[in-house]
């Protein structure tokens, strides 16, 4: 059993990327399908406590219920946010990441990097072609600062 669990959506770049790094620092995670098996409200809000962000911060922006239930509203509460999240999987930003040094929303996808407990194994290059570690496993600094 893995003590690394990510909620994944294996449609998403970001998170396909951030998958490879788990599995390239040796580790096979937990996987969790969470728009076919989403996190129970209790999960949920467990999830966003670890992370320490706001609900809002980890709801996705660019995908269609957001619009339609007008979820930019500022009056709407937290606990209505995360029962839209409960409903609508697709508005749970991601991925998710869980291991012993914390809980991260891995975007971009090299944030895993600062909670994995094993350093990369070796040479990491996004799907994108971006190079993340070199054949030591050592971090190369990003075009995104």
């Amino acid at each position: 059993m893995s003590n690394i669990t990510i909620y994944h959506n294996p449609a998403c770049g970001t998170s396909r990327n951030t998958l490879e790094m788990i599995r390239n620092s040796g580790n096979e995670p937990t996987i969790i399908y969470y728009l076919d098996t989403p996190p129970s409200h209790d999960e949920l809000v467990k999830l966003i406590a670890d992370m320490e962000i706001t609900v809002r911060a980890l709801l996705r922006k660019n995908v269609e219920p957001y619009e339609q239930l007008v979820l930019a509203d500022e009056q709407l509460t937290d606990e209505q946010l995360i029962g839209f999240m409960l409903q609508y999987p697709i508005l749970i930003n991601r991925p998710i990441v869980v291991t012993p040094q914390g809980t991260r929303l891995c975007r971009p996808s090299e944030v895993v990097l600062d909670i994995l407990p094993e350093p990369q194994k070796g040479a990491f290059t996004k799907e994108d072609g971006e190079k993340v570690t070199d054949e030591s496993g050592k971090r190369i600094k990003s075009r995104h600062g």
